[in-house]
């Protein structure tokens, strides 16, 4: 019998399937090079034809699948959802279909971190109160042989893992076995006078791992919190041409308006060579299938053609979990999420569609969005791109999209630092992420956290953090009426 005993019926299916056309208009004008105050053509639609027609007036708000997707795209987005919600158990178990968990990880499936395929948030109290799952720690350590700076300068990989907990603390574990620690966050308030006496208090947070298992941490390591990020339009970011991105480095700051935005430069597992990093909160994995694969391996423990570890991020130091059985099946191409699966999975996360704008043409709306360009944001956050060509994916093929980033590193200041390099990433940098359907976080999430650690609880808090290359932009918001600060994040809130 198959391993997975549904294969063949989905093989079946899918060769009986007549592939409808793509359907929709492709919105190929060149974006201006200033952006008017005013809406734009195809503005309202953020993701081009690809857009979402469904309503955002429920959970299922960035779960929709894209528009001119096909039937037959339909169907493959429909049992990619299927093993993205897979709830994954540990082995050995009789439905081997699932198993293969761990043996440490963070998370059972892909959406208990990207709950309804959206933003992930920080723990409401610290542990034994509550496990973190959506939200985990990034470790690694500087260089200490010739090895590995030389690994590091040939982009070959972005870290030197812990030696004893690897890449990110797993804090939980399969049965018999003990997770390797719990993140701790103390925050301290942070108060901040804007324009006209309004103070708001941000939170500062210090993170600390309590309850070790596996002995000390390295006395150099270096950690940096991430939580899940929303999950829409992944595909049509993958689809800008790279030359597009890249256009909008400016390392040196070669035009002296205080922005330097860099291309991370990592190493891509599927492609075994140096890619533009896109993904990630620096910007850390080139493509779609190199961020499934290391999620896969490090959050759920699960190996997979691109990244064969069967005990997950396990090491050397943890003989416990490297002895546990793993899910690694006999008669397959040997892997606890095959290649077959991972494509599914891929193509899913390729088209999680983008909702349509809400409020979008509104006066003050407008206004705000003039003030958006007046302040400065738009330096970092580009308003626009036209997507490439997407191999047998014409609805993704030559759109004109809005998300609103530039997917560069940026000089963040030392509020947002973390001191931990990734790839060419130092520890003040971060990808500009794309805004497109912040303002639908408190329904799709339940909460409004953002930024890379949940610190901000709302818009006006993550402009508040924003320093370094953003400090213009962040005083020019804090300058701002009370009235027009709420135009403005009112306008962010309609992406």
């Amino acid at each position: 019998m198959p391993r997975y005993p549904g294969q063949t019926f989905w093989t079946i299916v899918f060769a009986a399937l007549v592939p409808l056309a793509a359907g929709g208009v492709s919105l190929v004008a060149v974006p201006p090079a200033d952006v008017a105050a005013g809406l734009e053509p195809g503005e309202e639609m953020p993701g081009g034809s690809a857009t979402s027609r469904e309503s955002v007036a429920n959970r299922d708000a960035f779960s929709n699948f894209s528009h001119g997707i096909g039937f037959e795209g339909e169907a493959r987005f429909k049992v990619g959802n299927a093993i993205f919600r897979k709830l994954w158990v540990a082995a050995p178990s009789s439905t081997q279909a699932s198993d293969g968990l761990g043996p440490l990880y963070n998370a059972r499936g892909c959406q208990n971190c990207h709950l309804k395929d959206g933003r992930g948030r920080p723990p409401v109290a610290n542990w034994p109160d509550e496990i973190a799952v959506s939200m985990f720690l990034r470790l690694s350590i500087p260089p200490e042989t010739d090895e590995q700076r030389r690994l590091l300068a040939e982009r070959q990989v972005n870290n030197i893992p812990d030696p004893t907990y690897g890449d990110q603390l797993q804090n939980i574990a399969i049965q018999g076995l003990d997770g390797e620690g719990q993140m701790h966050i103390d925050y301290a308030d942070v108060p901040v006078t804007l324009a006209g006496g309004d103070v708001v208090k941000l939170r500062k947070p210090t993170y600390s791992i309590v309850d070790l298992k596996f002995g000390p941490l390295h006395p150099k390591v270096m950690l940096s919190p991430r939580i899940a990020s929303q999950m829409i339009g992944l595909g049509l970011v993958e689809a800008i041409p790279e030359a597009d991105i890249r256009a909008n480095a400016d390392p040196d700051d070669a035009d002296k308006d205080g922005i330097s935005g860099r291309a991370n430069e990592v190493w891509s597992q599927s492609q075994n060579r140096v890619m533009l990093g896109r993904f990630g909160w620096k910007a850390g994995e080139p493509t779609i299938r190199d961020q499934a694969a290391s999620a896969a391996a490090g959050d759920i423990g699960l190996s997979n053609p691109i990244v064969a570890k069967p005990s997950g991020d396990c090491t050397a130091a943890e003989t416990a979990c490297l002895a546990a059985p793993n899910g690694n099946p006999t008669g397959t191409d040997g892997f606890e999420l095959p290649k077959e699966l991972l494509d599914l999975v891929v193509f899913y996360t390729e088209n999680l569609a983008v909702p349509a704008r809400r409020e979008a043409s509104s006066p003050a709306v407008l206004a705000g969005k003039a003030l958006f360009l007046k302040t400065g944001c738009a330096a970092c956050h580009k308003p626009s791109f036209t997507t490439g060509v997407v191999k047998e994916q014409p609805h993704l093929s030559k759109q004109l999209i809005w998300p609103y980033g530039d997917f560069l590193l940026h000089d963040m200041g030392d509020g947002l630092a973390d001191g931990r390099p990734e790839g060419v990433a130092d520890g003040r940098e971060w990808r500009t992420p794309p805004l497109w359907g912040i303002g639908l976080t408190h329904i799709v999430s339940n909460h409004t956290f953002l930024l890379h650690d949940g610190r901000a609880r709302g818009v006006e808090e993550a402009i508040l953090w924003h320093g370094g290359e953003a400090q213009a932009a962040r005083d020019a918001y804090v300058a701002l009426s009370k009235e027009e600060r709420a135009q403005l994040v009112a306008f962010v809130n309609s992406l």
